[in-house]
C-alpha cells in the first residue's frame, strides 16, 4: 500500500553525526542553543514560497519562525520546531506503486495541496508519454481531511494538462472510482484516499486503464512497475507547485449517473437467495465513519435486503473516527457498537467496511464466543466468497445457475482465459482446493491487488487483510461494496436452509481439511529489529513447527513458483504445515502469515466432495497448533 519512507519511524530525532535539534549544555544538561540544519532551514523557505495553500503556508512559516528563535525561553520551542522541520523534509513522499500515504500537513514529506499538484502534473506527464495528447482521468475522493481540496486540484491539473479531467462527486467509496475507469474507458483513475490509516493520515493512488494498459485484466488496477517509477521521474521534474497550472472551470463533474450504474450492476449480484430469503435477512451495517455508509445501504436495500439497521454513532463520515481507537474493523474494540446493535435487534450477520469501503469484514452469531458474536477472519470470508461463487461458475457452465457474467459463465474468460480463483501468496490455500473442486483454475500472486487483480481469467480474488474483489468484469480492486451484498446473498441463502456461515465453512473442512489461519505480527519502534529478525529466520530456520519436520524452507526474495522476487522467508512441515514471514511495506511491523491444514475425521480432505453430516471438525485441535507455531517462531525470530 504504502511505499514511501515514513519520516517518523526515526520519531524525527536526530540522527548521529548530524547538527539538527538542540546541543545540551555541558555544565547542567539543559538546553540553552538550538542548531537547525540550515539545508533543512533552505529547503523550508523554498516550499514556503510556493506553497499553493494559505493554511500550510502559514503552519509552515510559524515552524520556521519558531525553529529560527533565541534566548533561553524560546529554547524548547526552537528545539521541537527544528526537530518538527527535520521530519517534514526528511525527503520527498517517494511515489510507488501504491500512489502516495503520509500525514497531512506543510512540507515536502507530507500529504498537501502541493504535493499533490506536483504528482498530478507527474502522472499526466507519464499519460501523454503512453497515451498521446487527449487522456481521460477519473478523479474521487473519500471523506479524509483535506481530501476534498486534492480531489479538486488534481481534477484541474489534469484539465490544464490537455487532458479530460471526470470528477466524480466527492465522497465516495474507492471501488467506485475503480468501476469508473472500466466503465467510462477512462486511462486512469485517482483515488484520494487513505483507507483505514489514522485520522492524521491521506493518500493518492492511481489506477491505469483505456489506452494506458495493453491487457482487459490490467484496465482498473492499481499500476505496477515501470509505471511507478516513470510518474516519480516526472514528480521530481515537474515545476514547483504554484507554477502547474490549474483550470478548475475545464473539469467535467460526472452526475448521479455514474454512481446509480455502479449501485445496479452491484445490486444484482445477489442472485443466489430468493426476494422472500432476502427480505428475511437481518442485516447490521457499520461505515466506521467512512464514506461507504450510503452506497452500502442503497445497494442492499435494492437488492431486496429491507431489514437493514446501521451503527448511526458511526454512519456519517467523519475524519476522525471518534468512536474507534483506529478505523479499521479488523482492530479490536472496533465492531463494539455493532456487536450490541446485533444482539438488540436478533441479527443474522454484521458487515463492517474500512473508511473508504474497500475492504469488508463481516460477523456471525456464536453462542460459543463472548457477546454471542464471532468476527471471520479475512481468509474465512474468502473461502466462503470462493465457494460461492465457484459454485455459480459451475452452474452457469451446465446451465442450471446464474452465470457469473460473460467473463464467469463459460469454459473460458476473457482472451482465452479459463475462470481462475486468485488469493495472495499469504492468504489460505483453501481456495485452490475450493477450485480445483469445482473444476476451475486458482493462481497465488504476491501480496496486494495490484497483483491479484491482474490475474487473467479472476472470477473471484481476495487477499487475508479482507480484500475481496467479487465482480472482476466491472471492478478489478478488491471492493467492499459488492462483497458485502455478497455475504448478504450467501446468509440469505444459508438461513432459508436453516444453516449459517459456520456451517458452510465446516462443510468446506470436511470436504478439503481444516485450514486454520493465524496471523503473528510484531510492531517495533527500530526499524532495523525487523531486518534482524528476518536475518535470524534465514540463518537459522527451524528444523521442526509443533513436533512435525520443517521440510522445505523458501526465499522469496529469491522468486517462488514463477512469482517475482520480494522480501520474505516461506517454510512448510511434513504435516503440511506453512508460514510466511515478511516486512509490512507500509507500517513498522514484522508480520508472519501460520497456516495448519487439520484433516477431518471421516470427512473426504482430498477435495472431491463433503464428507458425512456431522463429522466433527477439529478446531480446538487447530487453534492448539496454531499457538504452539507462533511460540515456537517468535522464539526463532528473537523478537
Amino acid at each position: 500500500m504504502t511505499d514511501h519512507a515514513h519520516a517518523s519511524d526515526t520519531g524525527g530525532a536526530p540522527t548521529p553525526g548530524s547538527d539538527n535539534g538542540a546541543t545540551p549544555d555541558s555544565n547542567n544538561g539543559t538546553d540553552t542553543t538550538t542548531v537547525t540544519d540550515p539545508a533543512v532551514l533552505e529547503a523550508a523557505r523554498e516550499w514556503l514560497a510556493h506553497d499553493p495553500d494559505d493554511a500550510t503556508r502559514d503552519e509552515l512559516s510559524t515552524l520556521i519562525q519558531k525553529a529560527e528563535s533565541g534566548g533561553s525561553a524560546a529554547t524548547t520551542d526552537a528545539a521541537d520546531a527544528a526537530a518538527e522541520l527535520a521530519d517534514r523534509f526528511s525527503g520527498p513522499l517517494t511515489f510507488g506503486t501504491a500512489g502516495l500515504r503520509g500525514e497531512v500537513g506543510a512540507g515536502e514529506s507530507r500529504m498537501n495541496r502541493a504535493t499533490v499538484i506536483r504528482a498530478t502534473a507527474g502522472l499526466c506527464a507519464h499519460l501523454r508519454d503512453i497515451v498521446g495528447e487527449g487522456f481521460t482521468v477519473v478523479v474521487g475522493c473519500d471523506a479524509r481531511h483535506g481530501s476534498s481540496d486534492f480531489h479538486r486540484d488534481a481534477a484541474a491539473v489534469i484539465a490544464a494538462a490537455g487532458g479530460r479531467a471526470l470528477a466524480l462527486p466527492p465522497q465516495l467509496p474507492t471501488p467506485v472510482t475503480a468501476f469508473a475507469v472500466r466503465h467510462l474507458g477512462a486511462d486512469a483513475g485517482v483515488m484520494v484516499t487513505a483507507s483505514h490509516n489514522p485520522p492524521r493520515d491521506n493518500g493518492y493512488k492511481v489506477y491505469l486503464g483505456g489506452r494506458a494498459v495493453d491487457s482487459d485484466e490490467r484496465r482498473g488496477v492499481q499500476i505496477i512497475a515501470p509505471h511507478d517509477a516513470a510518474i516519480a521521474a516526472h514528480i521530481a521534474a515537474a515545476p514547483p507547485a504554484d507554477e502547474v497550472p490549474r483550470d478548475e472551470d475545464a473539469v467535467e463533474h460526472l452526475g448521479p449517473e455514474l454512481l446509480d450504474a455502479y449501485v445496479a450492476q452491484a445490486t444484482s449480484l445477489a442472485s443466489s437467495s430468493d426476494p422472500a430469503d432476502r427480505a428475511a435477512t437481518r442485516i447490521v451495517v457499520t461505515p466506521m465513519h467512512g464514506v461507504g455508509g450510503e452506497t452500502i445501504t442503497r445497494v442492499l436495500r435494492e437488492a431486496g435486503f429491507t431489514d437493514v439497521a446501521v451503527v448511526e454513532e458511526q454512519f456519517a463520515p467523519d475524519p476522525d473516527f471518534p468512536t474507534v481507537a483506529f478505523p479499521n474493523p479488523e482492530e479490536d474494540g472496533a465492531l463494539d457498537l455493532a456487536f450490541a446493535l446485533a444482539r438488540d435487534r436478533g441479527a443474522d450477520v454484521i458487515i463492517a467496511a474500512d473508511p473508504d469501503a474497500d475492504r469488508c469484514s463481516v460477523a456471525i452469531p456464536d453462542a460459543a464466543f463472548d457477546g454471542g458474536w464471532r468476527q471471520l477472519s479475512g481468509d474465512e470470508i474468502g473461502a466462503l466468497l470462493g465457494e460461492m461463487i465457484a459454485a455459480q461458475v459451475e452452474a452457469g457452465r451446465a446451465g442450471d445457475g446464474p452465470s457469473q457474467s460473460k467473463e464467469a459463465g463459460g469454459e473460458e474468460t476473457d482472451a482465452g482465459h479459463r475462470p481462475t480463483l486468485a488469493n495472495s501468496i499469504v492468504s489460505s490455500r483453501l481456495n485452490a482446493r475450493i477450485a480445483a473442486a469445482h473444476g476451475l483454475d486458482h493462481a497465488t500472486t504476491l501480496t496486494g491487488f495490484k497483483w491479484i487483480a491482474g490475474t487473467p481469467g479472476m472470477v473471484f480474488g481476495y487477499e487475508e487483510a479482507i480484500g475481496y474483489c467479487t465482480d472482476p468484469a466491472r471492478v478489478r480492486d478488491k471492493d467492499g461494496v459488492t462483497a458485502a451484498v455478497r455475504v448478504a446473498d450467501l446468509v440469505a441463502k444459508l438461513k432459508s436452509e436453516g444453516r449459517g456461515p459456520a456451517d458452510l465453512l465446516d462443510d468446506l473442512a470436511r470436504a478439503h481439511g481444516l485450514h486454520a489461519t493465524a496471523p503473528l505480527t510484531f510492531r517495533v519502534e527500530d526499524t532495523a529489529l525487523i531486518a534482524e529478525g528476518m536475518a535470524r529466520l534465514r540463518a537459522n530456520p527451524p528444523e521442526t513447527l509443533a513436533g512435525s519436520a520443517v521440510t522445505a524452507v523458501h526465499d522469496l526474495s529469491d522468486g517462488w513458483d514463477g512469482l517475482p522476487p520480494t522480501d520474505g522467508l516461506m517454510l512448510f512441515t511434513e504435516a503440511d504445515d506453512r508460514v510466511i514471514a515478511r516486512p509490512s511495506g507500509t507500517e513498522p511491523k514484522l508480520k508472519c502469515y501460520l497456516e495448519v491444514i487439520v484433516p477431518v475425521e471421516g470427512g473426504d480432505g482430498s477435495g472431491g466432495g463433503a464428507g458425512p453430516d456431522g463429522a466433527p471438525v477439529p478446531h480446538d485441535a487447530a487453534a492448539g497448533r496454531l499457538h504452539v507455531i507462533a511460540a515456537e517462531l517468535s522464539e526463532v525470530l528473537g523478537m
